[in-house]
């Protein structure tokens, strides 16, 4: 019986190729809550879970597989035909990705960030640069009016733009607050100079209109057209306004600071950008050499200012007093949370604590299988001259790196830095493929179509979605039909049919043939699930029962320590508890799989 006993668990440990000894979990079952999504009042977010505080890299790379994932050592798997707000495994093969022009903007607004050409603060010019900038007006004193006019058309170019990109970047955040939806193809904002002779006083007091925005009105339109696509839709119900979108994106750009040297209003539905100096009436008949000056003397400041150092710290799971305090200050100001909801414990418990059972690069027998950090759980740090502004917890496993949460510096919300992170992330996969053949992927977590705050997600293409009965990669543009059609369906039936019927027919035909085949194996599959929990219930037949057990009989379970296949244990001397345990088994078994269930350990407690 010993050697049996070692032979098995040999058997579990290796059969993975030898990355980090075994894994165990205890089963936790069904569990219902209230979705932090719908937050429905009837509906309830249904899910799968497991306990584990050891877990090889390998293992919990076949459990994304097949839909599950982990919030400290706490694995879960929605249960899709029943829970409220389906959620789908999300990724993407890095070295196909294609970035979309709103990420190259990420990108370039984080490198003019550094350079020291965006939100420089006055706090950091020397005294050397004042006397410079002094210089310039000067010289600027002794020109030609019209040279002062084609030097001012030279550098308002590039304010317009920074203005423009500001707006672009607050209707991003709109989408992804639900404010806006995300399936409308929204234009880039434009941002025009307001001649002298059109200005106009829009409130008492010194102000004085520069700038202005009209991106409010095709917004609203774009939405009512997509609207009045969309069947059961009120489009007069639903609509925004230009007024009302003007406001929002307001909103959004004061949640992320006051533009230097301008102040934001709106006024029906256009986005005003005013003087934030005294302009008085004898200024303006002074010509247009005090606006070219104030504006050259904005543009050399900028010039001027001095360059930021971004580094990129890749440290194992861990506390970190400077990382719990970000997170506390991201909680509060971007989630809303209550400051006295926030602890140490729950911290660690939802971001630093990890069952993963770390795997180095030296020591390990294929070094060129393992990157440079190993496998396991890391915080990925962002520093701006040592200002730790952004953590990306992340797991880096043998096929992919899983994104799991982002938090970061609410003073640098304009930099977009969730979605450069994601960039980053999906770079650093590319690079270390060299290092590891078999690290392709980049894992966004869940994608919720249901919910209008998930879909960016979507935008990193071209990415794919799990089938939930199958387990199969489907490519998103071939599953949003489907998704938006019902929430729930079984996205690989799609694939099965012949790309050749492209018409608008056949895809109406497509979709409804679709529906009624995942309708019966929804069924079926409801069927099975019933008779998996309600373990009171007789068996539907004697085979039924014997199908079942034969299912079972290699699962891998620990008994207060030995390490024996369910088939090698001895019966229970009470039929009722022997029932009980099969049907968890059962379920336990439908949930991960076959092969897993024959390779983790189920400990029984």
């Amino acid at each position: 019986m010993s050697s049996k006993k070692a032979k098995t668990k040999n058997e579990a440990s290796s059969s993975r190729g030898g990355i980090g000894g075994e894994s165990i979990v205890a089963d936790c079952g069904r569990n219902k809550s209230t979705c932090g999504y719908c937050k429905s009042s009837t509906r309830f977010s249904i899910s799968h879970g497991l306990w584990t505080e050891r877990l090889t890299v390998n293992d919990y790379q076949a459990l994304l597989d097949r839909g599950w994932r982990r919030s400290g050592c706490y694995l879960y798997k929605p249960e899709m035909e029943k829970t409220c707000c389906p959620s789908y495994t999300i990724r993407l093969k890095a070295s196909d990705f294609v970035p979309s022009k709103e990420q190259q903007r990420v990108r370039r607004r984080l490198e003019r960030f550094l350079d020291g050409e965006l939100d420089a603060k006055p706090s950091e010019q020397t005294e050397d640069q004042d006397v410079s900038f002094s210089g310039e007006v000067s010289v600027l004193g002794r020109k030609s009016l019209g040279a002062a006019k084609r030097e001012q058309n030279n550098i308002v170019e590039p304010i317009m733009k920074d203005l423009s990109e500001q707006i672009d970047n607050a209707v991003q955040r709109c989408i992804q607050s639900g404010e806006f939806p995300s399936n409308v193809q929204i234009p880039n904002a434009s941002v025009k100079k307001v001649l002298s002779a059109k200005r106009k006083k829009l409130a008492e007091g010194s102000e004085e209109l520069l700038y202005t925005s009209n991106i409010a009105f095709p917004i609203g339109a774009a939405i009512k057209h997509t609207q009045t696509l969309e069947k059961g839709i009120n489009v007069e119900e639903n609509r925004l306004s230009p007024e009302a979108v003007s406001e929002k994106l307001l909103s959004a750009m004061s949640k992320v600071g006051e533009f230097t040297g301008f102040s934001v209003k709106v006024s029906k539905g256009h986005i005003n950008f005013l003087s934030a100096t005294q302009v008085t009436s004898s200024d303006r008949n002074e010509g247009e050499e005090s606006l070219c000056a104030t504006t050259i003397k904005s543009s050399s400041n900028k010039l001027h200012a001095r360059k930021r150092k971004l580094e990129m710290h890749l440290k194992k799971s861990s506390f970190d007093p400077g990382e719990y305090e970000l997170y506390k200050r991201y909680q509060i100001k971007v989630h809303n949370d209550k400051p006295e909801s926030i602890s140490e414990t729950s911290y660690k418990r939802f971001l630093v604590d990890t069952p993963l059972i770390e795997v180095p690069s030296s020591g390990y027998d294929d070094e060129e299988k393992v990157p440079p950090c190993g496998f396991g759980s890391f915080h990925q740090q962002y520093r701006v001259d040592d200002r730790l502004i952004a953590v990306g917890v992340i797991d880096i496993l043998p096929k992919c790196l899983s994104s799991k949460y982002m938090f970061w510096d609410p003073d640098f919300a304009s930099l977009s830095l969730g979605n450069y992170s994601a960039l980053q992330e999906i770079d650093w996969v590319k690079q270390n493929q060299a290092h590891c053949s078999t690290l392709e992927y980049y894992y966004l977590g869940y994608y919720i179509h249901s919910c209008n705050k998930m879909r960016y997600k979507a935008a990193y293409r071209p990415s794919e979605l799990l089938c939930p009965l199958r387990y199969q990669w489907v490519p998103f543009e071939v599953a949003k039909p489907l998704l938006d059609k019902k929430p729930y369906s079984v996205l690989s039936n799609i694939t099965k049919v012949s790309s050749s019927s492209s018409s608008p027919q056949a895809s109406e035909t497509l979709l409804e043939s679709t529906s009624e085949h995942e309708d019966m194996e929804q069924g079926d599959t409801n069927d099975d699930d019933d008779e998996m929990y309600n373990s009171d219930e007789d068996s539907d037949s004697d085979s039924s029962s014997s199908r079942n057990r034969s299912d079972i009989t290699n699962i891998l379970i620990s008994l207060n320590g030995p390490r024996l296949r369910y088939k090698d244990i001895q019966r229970f001397k009470n039929p009722v508890v022997q029932k009980q345990l099969e049907s968890m088994l059962v379920s336990y078994r439908k949930v991960v799989g076959a092969e897993l269930s024959e390779i983790m350990v189920y400990e029984l407690r």
